[in-house]
């Protein structure tokens, strides 16, 4: 496990109040729905939610009929658990995004916001999404971008070191990076994905604007500009819509988990545990939560 690339755990973090709730972010959340009811297809069966945090965008995915929410912190599982129960419409995975712990074809949707901003190995990642996709699968995908129009202004103006034009991503802080549109395009279509359509989203996302303009206003302004992202990426956040090519087979009814360290087949759980026939590790199941990070002592 030693070259696995680094994770951003939330472990314990009380990111949905303190960001969500209390930090003023109405507008990046309105605005964010309005993109993701704009690429949305369905209905659908089974939606993978990757970066699923505390389920802030969960209830927006009702066109599927289950959808598994996938996230590296077990807190942040928790709370979404409290926030949408437990039912057989939610399944909770806590697993490393490198090492998917689903057979192949699985998914017929996946969505990705806000998380790959803390993905170290982008490629190594958007390759494990590719895997558990079946053909033809859609795959909805949030960046921060490099190219926005406040990180060009300070280029010109002498007070950003790093250039916004340049295709590798910026690491602004530890595991947080921004990404050049082209780069991330380029990284779906070399692992299999297809560009359908792109959404700039929210390009007013200033403590000024958001104190001077109303917030319905500047939400509308925002849900307009948003259809200029197929023509230009400068706004500090882009949607895309993808497909995934027509490789690979959807998985046999029946299949779902497969082990993480070597990819067998899991059949069940074991009294809150799940062995790998395999390998003879094995991965528990705690509180409705299956738990892939680590093999179970």
């Amino acid at each position: 496990m030693a070259d696995r690339p680094p994770v951003c755990d939330y472990e314990g973090s009380d990111y949905q109040t303190s960001f969500w709730e209390q930090g003023g972010r109405e507008y990046e959340d309105r605005v964010e729905a309005i993109a993701l009811r704009r690429l949305l297809t369905g209905p659908g069966k089974l939606m993978l939610e990757l970066g699923a945090g505390a389920g802030r965008n969960t209830p927006r995915y009702a066109s599927f009929d289950r959808v598994v929410l996938v996230d590296y912190s077990h807190t942040q599982l928790q709370q979404a658990q409290e926030r949408l129960g437990r039912s057989d419409r939610y399944l909770y995975v806590a697993a490393d995004i490198y090492r998917l712990p689903f057979v192949s074809g699985l998914f017929d949707a996946a969505t990705m916001i806000r998380t790959l901003h803390h993905i170290a190995n982008v490629p190594q990642a958007l390759r494990q999404v590719r895997r558990v996709l079946q053909p033809k699968a859609v795959f909805i995908l949030e960046y921060a971008n490099k190219q926005n129009i406040k990180a060009i202004l300070r280029y010109w103006l002498g007070q950003q070191s790093w250039s916004p034009f340049t295709p590798e991503p910026v690491e602004f802080a530890d595991l947080n990076f921004d990404f050049h549109p082209k780069a991330i395009r380029m990284g779906l279509e070399e692992v299999g994905f297809f560009i359908e359509r792109q959404l700039t989203v929210s390009h007013f996302r200033m403590d000024v604007l958001k104190h001077w303009i109303p917030l319905n206003l500047l939400v509308k302004m925002d849900s307009t500009a948003q259809f200029t992202g197929n023509w230009w990426q400068l706004s500090p956040s882009v949607f895309l819509r993808s497909r995934a090519s027509l490789e690979g087979t959807p998985a046999a009814q029946g299949e779902f988990f497969c082990c993480p360290e070597c990819g067998a087949e899991l059949a069940g759980d074991e009294e809150g545990v799940i062995p790998c026939p395999q390998c003879t590790r094995r991965w528990s199941l705690r509180d409705g939560i299956y738990d892939f990070r680590e093999p179970a002592a």
